[in-house]
């Protein structure tokens, strides 16, 4: 199953940077295109903190954040057998890691780099595909510790057999 989570944020890493780099070649900074009336909007900005520009003062925090969290991932990703789980950490570790390389190699420089964010929804926030992917990874998380599916698939096992069970693939 980690193959699948680093498929997955292999996915999320490369369209975030497509998306990005397509906005910032083709929005102009500050410039609105509506998509659904005043609802969804393209609109260029490069935010310096973290949601709703929260600490933009203080950028090199989140890059170290989102290194943490890249590493923190990584390392329950190698011990996942269930495929929702796979699923699940491949969107938060896609968006952790877009977001890292934001923070390391945009402007203005190195560990205080400015994330890219073009997607406006109503004017309540402004984020990108990375951020829809965490959201959405984040919420299948949530969702797989409610239900109480664990990280690891159960065993499954012969009733006709005597040998042990083994894991799912």
């Amino acid at each position: 199953m980690f193959r699948t989570v680093v498929i997955i944020a292999a996915v999320v890493l490369a369209v975030d940077q497509a998306t990005k780099f397509w906005a910032e070649s083709a929005l102009s900074d500050g410039q609105a295109v509506s998509l659904v009336g005043d609802l969804l909007q393209l609109r260029l900005v490069y935010n310096p903190g973290a949601a709703f520009s929260i600490g933009s003062s203080y950028t090199w925090i989140f890059g170290v954040t989102a290194a943490a969290a890249v590493v923190a991932v990584t390392v329950v990703a190698r011990r996942v057998t269930s495929r929702p789980w796979a699923v699940a950490l491949g969107l938060v570790l896609g968006g952790a890691a877009t977001h890292l390389l934001d923070r390391l190699f945009r402007e203005p420089g190195f560990a205080r780099g400015h994330v890219v964010d073009f997607i406006d929804y109503a004017g309540f926030f402004i984020g990108n595909v990375a951020d829809i992917a965490l959201v959405v990874g984040v919420g299948i998380v949530l969702l797989l510790n409610l239900r109480g599916v664990p990280l690891r698939a159960p065993a499954v096992s012969d009733a006709r057999s005597d040998e042990p069970a083994r894991p799912n693939p």
